[in-house]
């Protein structure tokens, strides 16, 4: 059975690190997709969260990093994908990934979303706090992992 995981990760956190790897040992493969909303300016190019994913991810062979743009509907059915994993930190996270999941499925019957409760050492982790974190020169080491780690202290010196 493969699975997508979709998402952001603008950047990667250790709690997105932490829902591949359960992941990946329930389902045959786990398809990371990156949204690529060119709407919006991310934090980090696309391609950087690409790399970054795909430097973390590594040692997990039933792993594939990709991107996707426009609905997530449209990107499964090119795959051959009928289920989505969304991971859920708190009970704020519930009801916005219920209406997505609802939706989802009425446009595409097939679809099922699978909802993972995040591990409670991450439940407080978020690409958003981990951004601030950054801008201010907070220390994230212990948030993401040791590539992000440098990407971000990288960015901040004027190099990414």
């Amino acid at each position: 059975m493969n699975v997508i995981y979709p998402g952001s990760f603008d950047p990667v956190t250790n709690g997105h690190i932490d829902i591949i790897k359960r992941c990946a040992k329930k389902f045959d493969k786990v398809t990371v997709a990156v949204l690529n909303n060119n709407s919006k300016n991310g934090f980090l190019p696309i391609e950087k969260r690409l790399e970054l994913l795909k430097e973390t991810t590594k040692h997990i062979n039933n792993v594939e990093i990709d991107s996707f743009s426009g609905l997530l509907i449209d990107y499964a059915k090119m795959k051959d994908i009928n289920i989505i994993v969304k991971g859920l930190r708190a009970v704020s996270d519930f009801e916005n990934e219920m209406k997505m999941a609802l939706a989802n499925n009425k446009l595409y019957p097939e679809l099922e979303t699978l909802f993972m409760v995040s591990n409670t050492r991450y439940s407080y982790l978020s690409s958003s706090l981990v951004r601030e974190l950054s801008v201010f020169g907070g220390d994230v080491s212990c948030l993401v992992p040791k590539a992000v780690e440098e990407a971000l202290i990288k960015k901040f010196q004027g190099g990414l």
